[in-house]
């Protein structure tokens, strides 16, 4: 198989653990016969130093081209007083709506050498799986209009959808339910919003068309609380845009390792955009020590969801648990009696257990 890849690698550590996923990548490639041919482009604050614009118009051509986009992370203090439009960020939501990227797909499940970070009890977070599934494109992020008025003293902001914007996304929760559990939890505020009650009736009218998914609605405060007091209730979430960027961050760190995450931002088809949910962490960037494990994991999910490549994906992801269970953390993971281990030396040891196909009877976690 031959496929091109845009990688971007953005700002702080984004570069360096691009560097392992193209690695992890290339050892793939060479284990199965395929090509992975990589174009580099700039995006975020790199892309602001470089060409002033956090989205040049070359990256957007490149990753229409592509079959698939790998995506480091942006920003860093270093914009923050920027003005909006030149702020890393819109780089980020530009690409995703320049690609038509509507569905966000965030696999929350746990390490079993990670548990006892958790800042929940391991036996309330052991054998949770959750995927949360986030309107990407629509709502209040996006809508217009959004702006200052009576000389700043009132600011308004828009929460726009249209009805296709939901029902794509809810079609894409049902059909991602089937191959799970066939249990949907779709959030919303419909007590106080009009667009939420929109969207649960929306997920009615869907759930006749898929009547083996059991479907509950919850409202975006409840679902907070039960995020945190009962994890394994869950299984599909579906939200908007806003709820669905506040619950991902929230159940992030409750497997306690942020850094292990990785997520993919797709479409009906095409090309999918791939990133890990942590941020450009500048103040170590250059150090060697930052944690690829997220961004291999989101290779991983690209390998699955753009080239069907599912026996490879799952290669990488059992040779990253075997790599925890051998004792390699980076910093920012608490390893008990682990091997404290720089970036580099946590790819070589993914890229050995790859290549050795040892086995091991460590659960392998598979993200769907």
């Amino acid at each position: 198989m031959k496929k091109h890849i845009v990688l971007l690698p953005g700002d702080g550590i984004g570069p360096e653990i691009m560097e392992s996923a193209k690695a992890v990548l290339n050892t793939v490639a060479n284990e199965h016969n395929h090509e992975f041919i990589f174009h580099e482009h700039a995006i975020g604050g790199d892309a602001i130093d470089r060409y002033n614009h956090p989205l040049p118009e070359e990256t957007i051509h490149a990753c229409e081209a592509a079959d698939a986009v790998l995506l480091g992370a942006v920003g860093g203090k270093k914009w923050d007083s920027n003005p909006g439009h030149l702020r890393p960020e819109k780089g980020l939501l530009g690409i995703r709506k320049a690609l038509g990227l509507f569905a966000n797909l965030r696999p929350i499940k746990g390490f079993n050498s990670l548990l006892h970070a958790s800042p929940l009890k391991e036996d309330i977070i052991t054998g949770s799986d959750i995927l949360i599934i986030r309107e990407l494109t629509g709502g209040l992020y996006f809508g217009t209009p959004s702006e200052r008025r009576e000389n700043g003293n009132v600011v308004v902001d828009t929460l726009y959808y249209e009805r296709h914007e939901i029902e794509r996304i809810i079609d894409k929760a049902f059909q991602s339910a089937m191959q799970r559990k066939k249990q949907l939890t779709s959030v919303d505020k419909a007590n106080v919003l009009e667009s939420s009650r929109m969207w649960r009736e929306i997920v009615d009218e869907k759930a006749s068309v898929y009547p083996e998914v059991k479907v509950e609605h919850l409202l975006v405060d409840a679902a907070a609380m039960k995020l945190i007091t009962q994890p394994n209730h869950f299984d599909v979430i579906v939200t908007e845009n806003l709820f669905g960027d506040i619950l991902s961050d929230e159940a992030s760190v409750l497997t306690g390792s942020l850094g292990m995450l990785p997520s993919a931002s797709v479409r009906t088809d095409g090309v999918g955009l791939y990133e890990p949910v942590h941020g450009s962490a500048p103040d170590i960037a250059g150090k060697g020590i930052a944690n690829p494990f997220g961004m291999i994991l989101s290779a991983a999910m690209m390998l699955r969801h753009s080239f069907g490549l599912e026996q490879e994906a799952v290669e990488i992801e059992r040779a990253v648990n075997e790599t925890l269970e051998q004792g390699y953390h980076t910093a920012d993971l608490q390893l008990k009696d682990g091997k404290l281990a720089s970036t580099k030396k946590i790819t070589d040891a993914v890229i050995e257990n790859l290549t050795t196909k040892s086995i091991s009877n460590s659960i392998c976690n598979t993200y769907v």
